[in-house]
């Protein structure tokens, strides 16, 4: 047994997929469900919490079955695990809301070869315990559920002046006399707020790794 699972799961691996590693704003990974579910807030919600059921299910079943699966159909056995997650979460999404589940299209499909998912895996889930490998699963999918808030709450407040639109809970931000930018709910917008928020994102980050360097060095 290596040094590695003999760690025991701990409130670091658990942020770092919020923080250090975010999927979206660090690793950009997942960049096509990010770019095209954002532009209401309730996609993602469903995105972000379907991405993570299937993240931890999928890293539970791959840490308890890592000694069992040959190295030789590793990736291939994954996929298999995977599917299997997404299938339920497409059937559920389809029974609970036929309009929510027209709205994702096939991008509940697309988890399956999600690099996020796919990814931890394979580097983490593969080579750690079941309660490390959830703890970091749990973390990853969080951060993307964040990342892709950050995202649809912008898009849609400027995009059509409102928060969770279609929902019986919508709440108009702006009154009847704004006037949407509809830039915002296109491709064009995603990728404009996507690149900001990873500016900002970026630079805080370093604010607060020179902020940690000074107080260190003090």
């Amino acid at each position: 047994m290596n040094m590695q699972e003999k760690t025991t799961p701990s409130l670091e691996v658990f942020l770092r997929g919020l923080w250090q590693e975010n999927p979206v704003f660090v690793m950009l990974l997942g960049m096509c469900p990010t770019l095209a579910v954002t532009n209401k807030v309730v996609n993602c919600f469903a995105m972000g919490l379907s991405a993570m059921f299937v993240l931890v299910m999928s890293s539970l079943m791959v840490s308890l079955l890592r000694n069992y699966i040959p190295k030789q159909v590793r990736i291939a056995s994954y996929i298999v695990i995977i599917a299997t997650f997404v299938t339920i979460v497409d059937y559920v999404i389809q029974s609970i809301s036929l309009d929510l589940y027209d709205s994702l299209g096939a991008f509940i499909q697309l988890i399956v070869v999600n690099c996020i998912i796919l990814g931890r895996a394979e580097a983490f889930a593969s080579r750690n315990k079941p309660a490390k490998a959830v703890l970091d699963a749990v973390g990853m999918g969080l951060g993307f559920t964040f990342a892709l808030l950050c995202l649809g709450v912008v898009r849609e407040a400027l995009g059509n002046g409102t928060l969770l639109m279609d929902t019986p809970y919508e709440i108009s931000l702006f009154g009847a006399a704004f006037e949407p930018w509809a830039i915002m709910i296109l491709p064009p917008g995603g990728f404009f707020v996507l690149g900001l928020q990873i500016l900002f994102f970026n630079w805080l980050r370093k604010k607060l790794t020179q902020r940690n360097a000074s107080a260190a060095g003090a």
